[in-house]
């Protein structure tokens, strides 16, 4: 098969989310035909309509002149050159991988693929499913084999939503394929819509490792700098000054730094990929586990510092209504996915208060509409996300309130607030 060259080709972006549909605009923008799949009929109709199904402005503006087709209808898969899978991958309840989303792509795909047709998956996974998994799920519903009749190959997507700097289009990529045909067609597709650099693994296996190790690192950074703040806490030692001043080395550190919690669709779910597959193999990945441990407790050790700022004031959490700022897991955009403040909000209901929350990014996600409702009449507030419109907030805007107790879940609030007279204020690790 000769290499992939876009002039009349056609890709088939399945999963229109965050990950898929930024990768159909820009395959649509580099001159492809692009088929838009997702079993969600609402996301389909708003794609069609040209809205972005997902609060972020850069892509709202993209899709005003957008030329996407979406469906539903997998059959439309028969037209493709290239078939990119890019659903999420979550985890279940117990924390192990939960490939449903992944698997039932592979099952709506494969009756539909034609031969010579290059299938990439862009889902995040452990190492071994494309082998282990997804081939034979595609061989089995194509009767096609791989490496004769269809080609495969691992793309790890990467996209920070609400970067400015970094997009779909100009971070690097790596690659791996199922044989050497398979690579260099997937690096012929990518490196005709990438301003960016592309890595030739050697393995899918590789290519699949790549993704959890990135975000396994980041994991446990923040677990360590995590760890620090609620020790430094005890200490009298404010830790972001202290990360701070390592940062002034000009080598061998990385600053990271503390929070009432982890969130987003890779860092609090990719470890876990990677841990899983570990022990069924033979390893147990103990750090890892207990970087995952420390950072899934944040919440819980921000509600408690909430609860010990009222008890110093003679406020029971118990029956106290507590505002909570910010639903999205990172600053000025409405992306939920895995937030930690929803753990806030069942902490706080576990001990007896009650949560009015509010992001206005996810207005629909919160209880209270607005930000005087959330914070009116209520005993602490906790700033979970650290959006533009909280870094803003003045004392004023807390004691006017009646609040007792702030606690800056992102140490992102300015010295006015945090050295107010009129009411408590505690950071993590400040």
């Amino acid at each position: 098969m000769a290499l992939l060259c876009k002039k009349n080709k056609t890709v088939a972006v399945v999963g229109l989310g965050y990950v898929g549909l930024p990768l159909a605009l820009l395959a649509g923008k580099k001159g492809y035909g692009v088929i838009g799949l997702d079993i969600d009929e609402g996301k389909v109709r708003l794609v069609n309509e040209k809205k972005s199904p997902f609060n972020d402005p850069a892509i709202a503006r993209q899709m005003r002149r957008s030329r996407i087709q979406a469906t539903s209808d997998f059959g439309l898969v028969r037209e493709a050159d290239v078939v990119v899978v890019c659903v999420p991958t979550p985890v279940n309840d117990d924390h192990s991988p939960d490939l449903f989303p992944l698997t039932s792509a592979c099952k709506n795909i494969a009756p539909n693929i034609r031969s010579g047709a290059l299938i990439i998956i862009e889902s995040t996974i452990n190492p071994g499913v494309c082998e282990s998994v997804v081939i034979p799920l595609i061989e089995e519903g194509s009767g096609f084999r791989a490496g004769k009749d269809f080609l495969l190959a691992h793309c790890p997507e990467r996209i920070d939503p609400g970067n400015d700097k970094w997009n779909v289009e100009n971070i690097s990529r790596v690659v791996g394929g199922f044989n050497d045909e398979s690579m260099q067609r997937a690096l012929s597709f990518y490196s005709a819509i990438l301003d960016a650099h592309i890595k030739c693994m050697s393995s899918l296996k590789e290519a699949e490792a790549v993704k959890v190790v990135e975000n396994a690192f980041r994991d446990v950074n923040i677990a360590f700098v995590n760890e620090l703040a609620m020790s430094f806490n005890k200490l009298g030692i404010d830790v972001v000054n202290v990360i701070e001043g390592a940062s002034t080395k000009p080598f061998s550190f990385m600053p990271h730094y503390p929070g009432c919690g982890v969130g987003g669709h890779c860092i609090p779910v990719d470890p876990y990929y990677l841990i899983d597959y570990a022990e069924k193999n033979g390893f147990k990945h103990k750090f890892l586990s207990l970087a995952r441990r420390i950072n899934n407790r944040m919440p819980r050790y921000t509600v408690s510092l909430l609860e010990q700022v009222l008890a110093e004031r003679d406020i029971p959490i118990k029956d106290a209504k507590i505002a909570v700022l910010g639903l999205a897991y990172k600053p000025n955009i409405g992306d939920c996915r895995e937030s930690p403040s929803f753990c806030l909000i069942e902490e706080i209901d576990r001990r007896g208060g009650w949560a009015a929350s509010f992001d206005p990014f996810a207005i629909e996600r919160g209880t209270a509409r607005s930000l005087e409702d959330a914070l009116e009449g209520a005993a602490g507030a906790i700033v979970a996300t650290a959006h533009n419109v909280f870094r803003a907030l003045s004392p004023d805007d807390f004691s006017r309130h009646g609040i007792q107790a702030v606690i800056d879940g992102r140490n992102c609030l300015s010295s006015q607030v945090r050295t107010a007279p009129a009411f408590a204020y505690r950071g993590i690790g400040i």
